[in-house]
């Protein structure tokens, strides 16, 4: 993790983020005053499960996953962050520290705003404060289809819901698959690493798929969503 101060080339003047336009000039001094620019590298965590938490995070460029740490090595990831989202809202709207852990997939550009000065702005701008609600509200809405997927999916379902989710993707990021891990693409489907590779050539030898070494190339969507559909 490193800083960026205004001397540095990467550094970003204004928030341009559509929710940000939102604000007045007294409010948006307020968030400019609260926040610090942070360039995360590659495999850096931007949130730690557990960890306390002061500041909500903004992602300005670059991508990032988000997972939950369970026993041990085994993780579930539960999507991935891209450019104008945020993470950490959960500890402006409940308890002081983060839900999942975050980690850079790639180098990333962020935001660090203090969730105080997210919280004055919420109340007193009420379009601002709805778009908030929104976004979580819609985070919540993902993980409870994430909940679904596992509780009710065999293992084949799981991963045609992985390689759609992923593959939506890749018109905006071609290269998304190739910054994953065959674990990484087990843990997005609840499954052990041996289990995805097995039906990744499975679905590879029925024509389903593509693989070319890290990338997967998505060849049948239609019999994909049966399948994700079926569990």
């Amino acid at each position: 993790m490193k800083p960026i101060i205004e001397t540095d080339q990467e550094f970003i003047c204004d928030i341009q983020a559509p929710c940000f336009q939102m604000l007045s000039p007294e409010e948006a001094e307020l968030v400019k005053a609260s926040k610090t620019q942070v360039l995360f590298r590659k495999g850096d965590n931007l949130t730690k499960q557990g960890a306390f938490a002061s500041y909500a995070l903004f992602v300005i460029n670059g991508l990032a996953k988000q997972y939950i740490e369970g026993d041990s090595s085994k993780n579930f990831n539960l999507r991935i962050i891209k450019p104008g989202e945020f993470v950490g809202l959960s500890a402006i709207f409940t308890k002081n520290t983060f839900n999942y852990s975050s980690i850079a997939l790639t180098d990333c550009q962020v935001f660090l705003v203090e969730k105080d000065a997210i919280t004055s702005v919420i109340k007193q701008n009420g379009l601002f404060g709805f778009n908030m609600i929104k976004r979580y509200c819609e985070q919540n809405a993902n993980l409870f289809d994430t909940l679904r997927t596992v509780m009710y999916k065999q293992m084949n379902g799981r991963l045609a819901d992985t390689l759609l989710y992923i593959d939506s993707l890749k018109p905006e990021y071609p290269d998304v698959f190739q910054l994953l891990s065959r674990k990484d693409i087990a843990d997005f489907s609840g499954i052990s690493t041996e289990s995805a590779v097995k039906l990744l050539k499975s679905f590879e030898k029925d024509g389903l798929i593509e693989l070319n070494e890290k990338d997967i190339v998505l060849l049948n969507h239609r019999e994909l969503t049966e399948i994700s559909k079926k569990g």
